[in-house]
């Protein structure tokens, strides 16, 4: 029997197969499977990551001011901002001081591309891998995280702080019932309560395990009678909040008021702090995938006023959960990733911000067997188009499921028993893996 950290795909299936016909053994075949380990498929992976923190800044972060400043180029293309040098010796920009000390646990990828303006197509791709198409609604990274794993130690697998952030975010194709269990309201705020996490008022354990048991007479009575996705995702997330709600420890992990003061404060007490540190409490807990939120950064206007703004909260709490997880041991098995939906113009437009760009633009990585003090790829000089090793997003999340330890090429169905690759063609980014 295979242990969790280990996935095969449908190919190594077949080649098992094959070769035992051709009376190989097992053993034989594991060492068979290093000599092919450069082939296009991944079919055997050994998780390293066990949980992911998707980091997702809705809006379109500038890679000139944040991860892939131009010092060199005119100020019409550079902007106002000056750099600042990394504990490795690279160059960030100067809204990222804090960040910039910790660059040997990150790695940059200065080559991201893809073809989409629009917001809503730009971050489709970015949850999901895939471009948009009208005849299929694909799932998210976190949906597919929870059908290939789904719940530990009685936590839902796919939480999105505080909400979830676009359409996208959810579980397409694949049964609702893989789709993420939301807050409901912000960590940040003031006496924050995830919505329905507690019994209701005047309902003790006794009458809460009378009611479950009623609800499961009833649920098998029409499970019976109707074989439909509704039933049973209703069924499926009947069962996990019942076990959320009855499980002190899984209601625990929701409890930031739990963290002590300095912890609060070192990650911020604002937006970007404490939702940074709600999503470092559920991977601690157990949870598999967190996507999270923070900002606004459709910067058309006066991008230099609203990057001063709006980083630092960032900054901060970035740094701080990067720094965190470490020394609790824990980023050796968290990945966390920092996206947007796409990047900014390379040049200052006349009301001194800059406007939607696709063809490059930064994602942050750390941890999770992620390579640390790592620049992958590269802009041209005005950061205008990849110059070297560009990324698409099938490439990013076919490398963040290697690392999970699931199968890029896996065959899911769709409806109508389609069979689709969770990640169609898209490459394994070999360098940045440790």
């Amino acid at each position: 029997m295979l242990c969790e950290g280990h996935r095969f795909g449908r190919r190594g299936f077949l080649t098992v197969g094959a070769v035992g016909g051709l009376g190989l053994n097992l053993a034989n075949f594991f060492q068979m499977r290093e000599a092919l380990a450069d082939q296009k498929h991944y079919d055997f992976i050994e998780a390293k990551a066990q949980s992911v923190i998707h980091i997702f800044l809705p809006g379109g972060m500038a890679h000139q001011e944040s991860f892939d400043p131009k010092p060199y180029s005119p100020i019409e293309y550079r902007g106002e901002m000056r750099t600042v040098k990394t504990n490795t010796g690279e160059e960030l920009s100067e809204t990222l001081p804090r960040l910039a000390t910790v660059a040997d646990k990150i790695a940059i990828i200065r080559s991201m591309t893809h073809g989409e303006a629009a917001h809503e197509r730009g971050t489709h791709n970015m949850f999901t891998g895939y471009r948009p198409s009208p005849a299929l609604i694909f799932p998210s990274m976190g949906s597919v995280v929870s059908h290939e794993y789904g719940p530990r130690n009685n936590l839902p697998p796919y939480v999105c702080v505080p909400s979830v952030p676009n359409e996208f975010a959810s579980s397409g194709y694949l049964s609702s019932s893989f789709a993420p269990f939301s807050l409901g309201s912000d960590p940040a705020a003031g006496g924050f309560r995830v919505l329905d996490l507690n019994l209701p008022s005047g309902v003790d354990e006794k009458r809460f395990a009378r009611r479950r048991s009623a609800l499961e007479a009833v649920n098998e009575y029409f499970a019976q009678r109707d074989k439909s996705d509704n039933v049973g995702a209703l069924n499926t997330f009947y069962d996990r909040a019942y076990n959320l709600i009855s499980s002190q420890a899984a209601r625990e992990a929701f409890n930031i008021d739990a963290e002590p003061a300095n912890v609060r404060d070192e990650y911020g007490r604002n937006t970007a702090g404490q939702r940074l540190l709600m999503a470092r409490r559920l991977v601690a807990a157990g949870v598999r995938f967190v996507a999270l939120t923070y900002g606004g950064w459709d910067m058309h206007n006066q991008i230099t006023a609203g990057m001063r703004g709006q980083m630092p909260e960032l900054d901060q709490a970035l740094t701080a959960l990067i720094t965190d997880l470490d020394r609790q041991g824990l980023l050796k098995t968290t990945m966390i990733m920092v996206s947007s939906e796409f990047g900014r113009t390379p040049k200052i437009n006349g009301t001194a911000g800059r406007d939607h760009w696709p063809k490059v633009f930064s994602v942050m990585l750390a941890g999770g067997g992620i390579k640390g003090g790592m620049i992958y790829g590269s802009s041209n000089a005005t950061a205008s188009e990849p110059e070297e090793d560009p990324v698409e997003p099938g490439d990013l999340a076919t490398t963040i499921y290697h690392q999970l330890g699931i199968v890029a090429d896996k065959e899911l169905m769709a409806p109508g028993n389609r069979p689709i690759e969770i990640i169609d063609g898209g490459k394994l980014i070999r360098p940045l893996i440790a």
